[in-house]
């Protein structure tokens, strides 16, 4: 299935017409992601920022389109019957459905795709992306995690 994004879509309806289908919920918001990331590169952004710099760009930009976006969301550890606070933080989560882990690292490896899968079974999510900006195409640099079957 190919999804088309165009930002004035995306700015007037939302994602809520993609919340019943979690798999085109996903297309058009990666979509919206390779936008946004091609726009930050081309505004002098580039991929050399740190990770704090992505997620507060990529907040205020997926809030901005009406979307129910939390960043720094606290996931802790449930250990005997106790929640203990781990320092488990999500980068954004997005519509409570995706969880959203940003990098940005030369290459992501097997330890980045742990940490986001760590992250949907601590918070029982089912969606996740694993995103490194430093990269000139993010296609080469997004990851989808699936936690479970969707």
């Amino acid at each position: 299935m190919i999804i088309r994004y165009h930002s004035s879509k995306l700015v007037s309806h939302g994602f809520h017409r993609f919340a019943r289908n979690k798999i085109s919920f996903l297309g058009a918001f990666v979509c919206f992601l390779k936008d946004y990331h091609t726009k930050s590169y081309c505004c002098n952004c580039g991929y050399t920022y740190l990770e704090h710099v992505y997620q507060e760009c990529l907040f205020y930009k997926l809030k901005s389109t009406g979307m129910l976006v939390e960043k720094e969301v606290g996931l802790p550890v449930v250990f005997e019957e106790v929640k203990i606070e781990c320092g488990y933080r999500l980068d954004l989560l997005v519509e409570n459905k995706v969880v959203i882990e940003l990098k940005s690292v030369e290459t992501l490896n097997d330890i980045h795709l742990a940490q986001t899968l760590t992250y949907l079974k601590l918070g029982h999510y089912k969606l996740g992306l694993l995103m490194n900006f430093n990269v000139l195409l993010l296609k080469n640099g997004i990851r989808r995690v699936i936690n479970g079957d969707l």
